[in-house]
Order: C-alpha cells, then sequence, then structure tokens
C-alpha cells in the first residue's frame, strides 16, 4: 500500500496552501502516497477558489475518513482560523497558533501509526512567538513533542544532501561544537537516512573545519584533534566514509556524484553550498524563482520533511509560488516511509 502522509497546512497568510493545492492537482502526488492534509478547510477552499483551482476540499476528522481521491484534498478539519479577521500575507496571532496546530496534529497521527510519515510547509517564526508558542520552529517542536534528544538537520535535493555538526548558534561555539563523538552521531544519522532513501552503502565526505581542512594543523587543531579521530573510527566500524575534505571542494565533489552525503561543520558552511544549488534568483522579477530543496529531519521517531524556504508573504495567493519543494518532499517522504515499512 502507497504509504499515507500527513501535509501541515503551514502559516495560511502564507504560500503553503497555495504550494500544498499545486502538489494535490498533479496524479503523481497519488502515484507515490495518500496525503491529506491537517489544518483549516476552510482556508484550503478559500485559496482554492482565490486562485481558480478545480479541486474540490473534503473536510475529514479522522484518517479513516479520507478518500485519497485526486481532485478532492482530504483535510482533517481543526477548524483554527475566523476567515472574517484572516489576512492573507500579513503576521497574524491566529495563523501562527493555526500553523502551530496543524503540525502537533500531524505528530500526532504519526506517533499513532495512523499516518506513515508527515511533511511541513512553512510557519512563520513572528506569528508563532505571538501566538506563545516559544519554539524556534518546525525542528524543535519536533524534538519537544516526541521527546527527541538527539536530532539533526538534513538539507537534500535530487543531488546534493548535507547534514551539520551544528545549526543555530553563533560561529565562535560553532567551532567549539566540533567534537569527535557528535561528527559521528550525525554521520551515522545520514547514513541511515541515505539507506532510507534506497542507498544501501553510502559514501560520506567529511567536511574540515578550516581553510584547506587545516593543512595538516597550519591553520588550526580541530582537523587533527577531533574530525580525523572520528573519520578513523567510523571507517573501523566499516561505514564508507572520507574526509576531511577541504569546506571549499567537498559539496561540489558531493553535487557532481562523488559522496551520496555530506557532514558539514556548521550552519553557513552547508547551508550556502546547498542554496546556491537550489535556490535561483530573477534579476528582472526581483523574486526568488526557485527555492528548491528539502530538509529533513533526523533521529526523530517518525518521518519529518519539510520545503527548505519561507511563508514568502510578499506573493502570497499570487498563484506565482512554485511548488517544487513541496513535491520534492512528499518524494522524499514517501521513500522514507516505503523503506521503513520494508524493513
Amino acid at each position: 500500500m502507497k504509504p499515507i502522509l500527513a501535509i501541515t497546512m503551514g502559516d495560511p497568510a502564507g504560500i503553503g496552501p497555495e504550494i500544498i493545492l499545486k502538489s494535490l492537482l498533479l496524479p503523481e502526488t497519488y502515484e507515490q502516497c495518500r496525503p491529506l492534509v491537517t489544518g483549516d478547510a476552510k482556508v484550503m477552499l478559500w485559496t482554492a477558489e482565490k486562485l481558480g483551482y478545480d479541486i474540490k476540499i473534503h473536510a475529514i476528522k479522522e484518517v479513516s475518513e479520507a478518500r485519497f481521491e485526486q481532485g478532492a484534498v482530504d483535510v482533517i478539519d481543526l477548524e483554527c482560523i475566523d476567515m472574517n479577521t484572516f489576512k492573507p500575507g500579513e503576521v497574524q496571532v491566529q495563523c501562527g497558533h493555526a500553523a502551530f496546530l496543524s503540525v502537533i496534529k500531524a505528530i500526532e497521527l504519526a506517533m499513532a501509526n495512523e499516518v506513515d510519515g508527515t511533511v511541513t510547509a512553512p510557519l512563520n517564526k513572528e506569528a508563532l512567538h505571538k501566538a506563545g508558542h516559544n519554539f524556534d520552529g518546525h525542528t524543535e517542536i519536533y524534538a519537544h513533542y516526541t521527546n527527541t534528544k538527539k536530532y539533526a538537520m538534513l538539507l537534500a535535493d535530487e543531488y546534493l544532501r548535507v547534514i551539520h555538526v551544528s545549526t543555530h548558534c553563533s560561529l565562535r561555539e560553532a567551532c567549539d561544537r566540533v567534537k569527535k563523538e557528535r561528527v559521528i552521531e550525525v554521520t551515522e544519522l545520514i547514513i541511515d537516512a541515505c539507506r532510507q532513501f534506497g542507498i544501501e552503502n553510502p559514501h560520506i565526505g567529511i567536511a574540515g573545519l578550516n581553510p584547506h581542512a587545516s593543512e595538516n594543523g597550519l591553520f588550526g587543531w580541530e582537523e587533527e584533534k577531533e574530525i580525523i579521530p572520528a573519520v578513523e573510527e567510523m571507517r573501523k566500524k566499516g561505514y564508507n566514509v572520507e574526509g576531511p575534505v577541504p569546506p571549499d571542494s567537498v559539496f561540489a565533489k558531493a553535487r557532481s556524484g562523488k559522496f551520496d552525503g555530506c557532514v558539514a561543520m556548521y550552519h553557513d558552511q552547508g547551508h550556502i553550498a546547498f542554496k546556491m544549488c537550489g535556490f535561483q534568483w530573477n534579476k528582472e522579477t526581483g523574486k526568488m524563482e526557485t527555492a528548491k530543496g528539502v530538509n529533513i529531519t533526523l533521529g526523530l521517531p517518525i518521518i519529518r520533511v519539510s520545503v527548505d524556504h519561507g511563508t514568502a508573504f510578499d506573493v502570497a495567493l499570487q498563484g506565482v509560488a512554485a511548488p517544487d519543494a513541496m513535491l520534492l518532499s512528499i518524494d522524499y517522504a514517501s521513500r522514507m516511509a516505503l523503506n521503513r515499512k520494508n524493513k
């Protein structure tokens, strides 16, 4: 059976509802999975009508009520938006709360094994915080409500997969967090993820922290004291790992097919390389034309894949938002769910 995926509505004032509907209009989505949306049915219907999409909204309360029929989107209706005061493209408390509720519902369904995986549309952190939910983002919400202590962020597109030793901290602190144990931990997470994608013996490139991976100690000591011992220990365990690879070349090599995944030492080291590949700015329109890439939270007991872009309030409800990242998120979540089922 095709996996059931719960897709969160995201912040309803952003492009989440639009990219979800665009994705669910395509027959290939239903060939991969059985999708349903957690959120507000009124918002989804309103979005479809405003954009002129030939699609119906099937409001439900339980997964068992879903039909999974293309042309009729199943929405677990949380009835969390007052349409009389709803304003697209603006930060609103009710929208931050609605986005939060849609995520919590998806987590509950996955933890109860009612769905096989979850896909998240973008939320707005300012709206989330104004609604009283003081989380940094999706990752922290998932970790909290699944009681997960060790987790990591994986960025992925069709060709490049990057996991991070550290993410949201100062650059000074990021250097201090480069420890042998953490390097091993995130490398094992990306190896397990690649296997869920169908890659049996993934080849992983591990970036250095310093320029030229420290040039044998000329430009820093972290490679010698932390990264190289981690690589040596993982090779003893039988992992196909290589490193430390100079950070100015590891991502280009991965993009060209040498590595199935990369380990970045800190947030921007991985994010800049990834977004150079997947984000395309249109100079003429002054807008981001393509934002193709997904964010996968590893280490959770459930599957969570997200688009790697924001709510884009400036283009909300204009019909111009590209569903590329949502389609890729659905693809990754479907593959991961199928591989978990077949284990």
